[in-house]
């Protein structure tokens, strides 16, 4: 048997075991609409906390659907994170309709904090609530998003839920791209298993982290990754570590955003998160690429420059690699016909990947929102993801944890 035939039936395995796990983990996750919207005597507080900077465009439709919202106790506290542009007059205003929104601005972020970490932790001390929303100012939220989600929450005795959310951004590669990206994410993350106690999947979102404030101080909350660009998973992956309980529904119906408005916008955006992604390693870096190339690229080409049985292999994995998509975009609510763009979005991915870890090894760090942090700070943080817990970096991030 020639090396190509057994690197073409590897990589059919690999696919069609890719595929199968997407298949059973699409039917094993709960709806937000299949759930009631709860009839507590005594709901309790909900503290919901808004980071704000530079959102004047996005900001004032997204609090006015807070306002909205049919849960009888809550409270809306927005934090300005030193925003440049007409973002706190226009609170200031909003707050003249709606006293009830409470509003902290921040003037100068302190050191050793990414300001959106900072934004939130701020926000969360100055909450009364049982339960901790974290949300961002662009986000579009049903009518009853918030009954059902905590009549769940409160059901199910939980310690964290995430909501998946619905993509609203044009375009037809774009969304194809935000597929892709957040169907790479969550076979990574395995949403479906994060409720199981006894496996160490863990998830978190930043559109919709709802947290009981004694679960996030438990754990010293953002100030515990002050530095981490990525900080909706981490704090997944806090309140996983100690022990606490996790869930994660489908909530595209109910929770929505323009999470980009264009292919540069995107890569943009991805500039901060993607190389701590990959623990600003370039090892994993280059696994990640070569597996990209090897699980997307390379099939298709091989169905042009083979035959026999090699080319019905490749054949069969770009098939599951289509299945794949089209699985993930029916969850994320976006037309499935866009599956033929996924021939185009992995070399997109390998040149957002490879673009993110050059700029950051170039700037020794990441510029975000008009502030830079230094790559020597943020390599401090405890990985995201851990490949080789034995390293002596990962030593270090784990005594870190000990009470």
């Amino acid at each position: 048997m020639s090396l190509l035939i057994i690197f073409s039936i590897l990589i059919f395995l690999i696919s069609l075991g890719t595929m199968l796990q997407v298949f059973w983990g699409s039917l094993q996750m709960k709806h937000l609409g299949k759930t009631s919207t709860g009839t507590c005597n005594q709901p309790p507080l909900v503290s919901i906390v808004v980071p704000a900077c530079n959102e004047e465009t996005t900001l004032e439709p997204a609090l006015r659907l807070l306002l909205q919202q049919d849960y009888p106790n809550l409270e809306i506290i927005v934090i300005d994170d030193r925003s440049t542009d007409t973002t706190f007059d226009l609170l200031t205003n909003l707050r003249q309709e709606f006293p009830e929104i409470l509003l902290e601005r921040v003037k100068e972020l302190p050191v050793g904090w990414l300001g959106k970490n900072h934004a939130l932790y701020l926000g969360a001390k100055k909450a009364r609530g049982e339960i901790l929303l974290f949300t961002d100012a662009d986000i579009m939220m049903k009518q009853t998003t918030l009954s059902r989600s905590v009549a769940y929450f409160v059901d199910e005795n939980l310690d964290h839920l995430s909501l998946i959310f619905r993509n609203l951004a044009p375009g037809r590669l774009l969304n194809a791209m935000v597929v892709d990206a957040l169907g790479g994410l969550f076979l990574l993350l395995r949403p479906w298993n994060v409720r199981k106690k006894n496996n160490k999947a863990f998830i978190g979102v930043g559109a919709f982290n709802m947290i009981r404030s004694e679960a996030y101080w438990k754990f010293g909350g953002h100030a515990s990754f002050k530095m981490h660009p990525i900080d909706d998973i981490m704090l997944g992956k806090k309140i996983k570590q100690q022990g606490l309980t996790q869930d994660c529904l489908q909530g595209g119906d109910f929770v929505q955003v323009r999470w980009y408005e264009s292919i540069s916008e995107m890569i943009r955006g991805l500039m901060k998160n993607i190389f701590a992604l990959y623990s600003y390693r370039t090892d994993y870096v280059a696994g990640a690429v070569v597996g990209i190339l090897m699980l997307t690229i390379v099939p298709v080409w091989g169905i042009f420059t083979t035959m026999g049985t090699v080319r019905i292999l490749f054949c069969a994995t770009v098939l599951c690699r289509f299945a794949v998509f089209i699985c993930n975009a029916r969850g994320m609510k976006v037309p499935s016909t866009l599956f033929l763009w996924s021939l185009v979005t992995p070399y997109l991915t390998i040149y957002i990947i490879i673009k993110a870890v050059w700029t950051t090894l170039r700037n020794q760090g990441i510029d975000w929102r008009g502030t830079h942090y230094s790559l020597k700070e943020l390599k401090k943080e405890e990985p995201l993801f851990t490949l080789f817990p034995g390293s002596k970096r990962n030593r270090a991030a784990s005594s870190k944890e000990q009470p």
